[in-house]
């Protein structure tokens, strides 16, 4: 599905998890573009993150009494990861000139044990592209629920980053979070500071003010997170891209007291806006 409208285009790849597979501006790549022919939503410019984001540590949790185990869902790391959006095919619920809309809908089973409706809402405007995740309870019991998308951007050495949160929680070596420390600890970011590294960054700024500026060679990108608490930034060693993803909870918080609950029928919501 391509998506031509003020200035943008957008590609948007339902079979592939509800992907974002190209999004420029005035011919800019702002996210990374996903080679043709991609099998893997981690090819993709952006994915969503539904019914959790990041991490479950070795796909086990207890709730309401009862203990669970996920399927691991990521070849031979140890924890499941990211939810089960990104490895569904989304429906076409809604196309326009300059919008869509995908839903993902799951019925409980052993992958995730409540039943519940996922949604996408892209929208291009001048300057500016939102996409808008939700999800909604469609059972009959509190279910725990936490969203998040998982942007890819172009990265080298003329890219900077800016951001200001509270914190950075630090990592073992599986990405689970150990300790918080300044948020400072990989770079100013606060200042601005190049992404380009030869360090891993894979670690959350929790208290993240739901702003951050990306600047390129070609210009800057502005993102707005609305409601979302932390902004996970990957970073691999000296590669091409970096993702600065905004997510409502930190990895594992289903067991660290830190998953919202949603009532049979409630919805939550989180948007990003990605302004040139």
């Amino acid at each position: 599905m391509r998506f031509e409208a003020h200035g943008w285009a957008l590609e948007l790849l339902p079979a592939l998890g509800g992907a974002i597979g190209t999004l420029r501006h005035e011919g800019n790549d702002v996210l990374r573009p996903t080679p043709a022919g991609a099998g893997d939503p981690l090819e993709a410019g952006c994915f969503p993150l539904v019914p959790y984001a990041n991490r479950i540590a070795h796909g086990r949790f207890e709730f309401a009494g009862q203990r669970y185990q996920l399927p691991l869902n990521f070849g031979d790391h140890p924890h499941s990861l990211h939810g089960l959006g990104w490895q569904a095919e989304w429906t076409v619920a809604e196309a326009g000139a300059d919008r869509a809309v995908l839903t993902h809908a799951h019925d409980a089973g052993a992958d995730w044990p409540w039943t519940y409706r996922a949604e996408q809402r892209f929208v291009l405007a001048p300057g500016e592209m939102t996409v808008e995740l939700s999800i909604s309870n469609g059972g009959d019991a509190p279910m725990p629920a936490g969203i998040g998308l998982h942007p890819y951007f172009p990265c080298n050495a003329a890219t900077r980053l800016r951001l200001e949160a509270e914190r950075i929680w630090l990592a073992d070596e599986t990405m689970l979070p150990t300790r918080p420390a300044a948020a400072s600890w990989f770079g100013d970011w606060a200042a601005g500071a190049p992404v380009a590294g030869a360090a891993l960054i894979d670690n959350a700024y929790e208290g993240w003010n739901g702003a951050a500026l990306i600047e390129q060679d070609w210009g800057s990108v502005e993102m707005r997170g609305e409601g979302a608490s932390v902004l996970h930034v990957y970073r691999p060693p000296d590669a091409s891209f970096f993702c600065a993803e905004p997510v409502g909870h930190l990895p594992d918080a289903i067991n660290r007291g830190g998953m919202d609950l949603l009532a049979p029928g409630e919805t939550r919501m989180l948007a990003m806006t990605l302004r040139v």
